[in-house]
C-alpha cells in the first residue's frame, strides 16, 4: 500500500502535460489490447452497434417520411426504397470515436465528478451525430450517389471530428484545471 501511495504522490508531481500524454498513451495501449485482442475479433459489440446505428438511422429517415429499412439478412445495411444504400461496418459504427472522446476527457487534468456526466453525455451526442451521418449518407446515395465516396471520407469525417473537438474544447473551458492549460 505504501508503494502505491508513493507512486501516486510522484504521479501528482509530474507536470499536467506529462500526466496527460502518459495517460493518453496508456489508454491507447489499453484500447489496442482490449479491442484488437478481444472485442474486435469477437465481433459481437461491433455487430450489435452496427445493427443499432443502421436501424436508428432508418427510423430517423422513416420519421422524415422516407422509405428506409434495414436488410432482413443484413441488419447493418440501410435500404432506401428497397435498394441498399449504406452498410454500417465496424469502422463506421462509432465505437472508436466513443473511446477516443472518453479517453481524452478521462485523462485530461480536471475534476473527476463532472467527467461522470460529461463522458456519457458526449458519447450520446456522438451517437446521435453518427445516426444523422448515416441517414445523410443514405440520402446522399439515393439522390446523388456519385458524391457518396467523397462525402463519406471527407465531408462527414470533418463534421464528426469537428463536433468531437468542440466537445473537447467545451470540456477544457469548463473544467480544465488552470495548471493544465498553462503547462
Amino acid at each position: 500500500m505504501h508503494s502505491l501511495s508513493a507512486w501516486l504522490a510522484r504521479w501528482q508531481q509530474l507536470p499536467p502535460r506529462t500526466r496527460f500524454l502518459v495517460g493518453a498513451a496508456g489508454l491507447y495501449l489499453l484500447w489496442l489490447l482490449v479491442y484488437e485482442g478481444w472485442m474486435g475479433p469477437d465481433g459481437r459489440l461491433d455487430g450489435w452497434l452496427s445493427n443499432n446505428v443502421a436501424a436508428a438511422s432508418a427510423g430517423l429517415l422513416r420519421g422524415l417520411s422516407f422509405a428506409a429499412t434495414v436488410g432482413a439478412d443484413a441488419p447493418w445495411v440501410l435500404h432506401m426504397d428497397g435498394v441498399p444504400a449504406v452498410s454500417v461496418g465496424a469502422p463506421c459504427n462509432g465505437l472508436a470515436l466513443y473511446a477516443l472522446f472518453a479517453g481524452f476527457i478521462a485523462v485530461f487534468p480536471g475534476p473527476s465528478r463532472p467527467k461522470r456526466w460529461f463522458i456519457p453525455l458526449g458519447i450520446a451526442l456522438i451517437y446521435l451525430l453518427n445516426i444523422g451521418r448515416v441517414a445523410a449518407l443514405a440520402l446522399n446515395h439515393h439522390y446523388a450517389h456519385r458524391t457518396v465516396d467523397f462525402n463519406h471520407h471527407y465531408t462527414f469525417t470533418f463534421v464528426v471530428y469537428a463536433c468531437i473537438a468542440a466537445l473537447w474544447v467545451r470540456w477544457v473551458r469548463w473544467y480544465g484545471s488552470p495548471a493544465a492549460l498553462d503547462a
